[in-house]
């Protein structure tokens, strides 16, 4: 998954506000009846260097997904690409939570349903997306899950949107169409976005964000390493047929750049990316660690202009602007009330 600032924002108020809403409630202990919306970031006093500094590498870590799959993605088509991201990812996670794995019967429903949802489309239409889009399009358009995760944890815990929230939502969207629109045709296919793409990499963000508002719950339950483990074996299941089928219809030429972007994508992202982040969450309070978020586009758009030579134009500037600034407004709502 490319952010997972979101999930520590949900799980933090999930489980604090949980608490408090039962106690006036009498509700059961299971159950996770309010998730606050994302809320302002924590004071910077907060940092050492030491998390400060594991903050920017994680940013850095995460960043670089998007145009490390772009290049992944030039010799391997992508579903075969996103198999082989998680056949590396995957023996490494189910090690990591060996003895955490033995689950209740009834989380294995909600288990196979998260794997579907985060891995069989988020990732998988995230794969397509990237493959039509340039890089830099594809950084920002995968940096719009948290606006996404606003409506659909409103839509879910029916919670109140506040205006300050909504003003966000708009903001951003229209500085998505920005971005669309001001990437320019591109100089050659590594560079070029097309409506399908775009169109892809929002699917695949909304997708990811129902991915982690339900992760929310099933986490707070049932624990991270766990959920997570399982949740990749059923989404690289799922995945696999897919990407046999697709290997009968195209050319895969395994070359060390797309063994490298693999390599980096399953080791570095998904498994060290989710350990530093962990580490993060014990060092910093959740809604600072957060933050990261805001980084990650810095560091992936840089990295598609050094690698495609992306052309980023006033519009496409303007657009990520739009789309930040929009992103803060949406992350800067009140909590919810019981």
């Amino acid at each position: 998954m490319v952010c997972r600032a979101g999930v520590a924002q949900l799980m933090d108020g999930t489980l604090s506000r949980t608490r408090q809403c039962e106690k006036l409630s009498k509700m059961s202990n299971t159950s996770v009846d309010s998730v606050v919306m994302p809320a302002p970031l924590g004071p910077a006093s907060s940092l050492s260097p030491k998390s400060l500094g594991a903050m920017l590498l994680l940013a850095l870590m995460w960043g670089l997904s998007i145009p490390i799959t772009k290049l992944g993605l030039g010799c391997i088509p992508p579903m075969t690409f996103t198999a082989l991201r998680f056949i590396v990812a995957v023996p490494l996670m189910m090690f990591l939570a060996r003895r955490e794995l033995r689950i209740p019967k009834r989380a294995i429903p909600g288990i196979v349903g998260l794997g579907v949802m985060g891995i069989t489309l988020g990732n998988v239409a995230q794969s397509f997306g990237v493959q039509g889009t340039s890089a830099s399009v594809a950084t920002i358009l995968s940096a719009t899950i948290p606006l996404f995760m606003v409506i659909l944890a409103a839509i879910r815990f029916k919670q109140t949107v506040t205006p300050l929230q909504w003003s966000g939502l708009l903001i951003a969207f229209f500085g998505i169409a920005l971005v669309a629109v001001g990437s320019g045709p591109g100089v050659d296919d590594m560079s070029r976005s097309t409506a399908s793409g775009v169109l892809l990499m929002l699917l695949s963000a909304v997708g990811i964000a129902i991915y982690y508002i339900w992760s929310a719950e099933l986490t707070a339950e049932y624990g991270l390493m766990p959920v997570a483990a399982w949740n990749m074996l059923v989404g690289l299941l799922t995945v696999i047929p897919l990407a046999g089928w697709e290997m009968t219809q195209h050319t895969v030429d395994i070359t060390v750049e797309a063994l490298a972007a693999i390599a980096y994508l399953g080791v570095v992202v998904t498994v060290a990316g989710l350990i530093l982040w962990l580490y993060i969450l014990k060092v910093v309070p959740a809604r600072v660690a957060a933050s990261v978020q805001y980084l990650q586009p810095v560091f992936g758009i840089s990295a598609s202009a050094f690698l495609f030579g992306d052309k980023l134009g006033l519009m496409f500037a303007a657009g990520v602007g739009l789309v930040l600034a929009g992103l803060g407004l949406a992350a800067s709502g009140k909590r919810a009330s019981c």
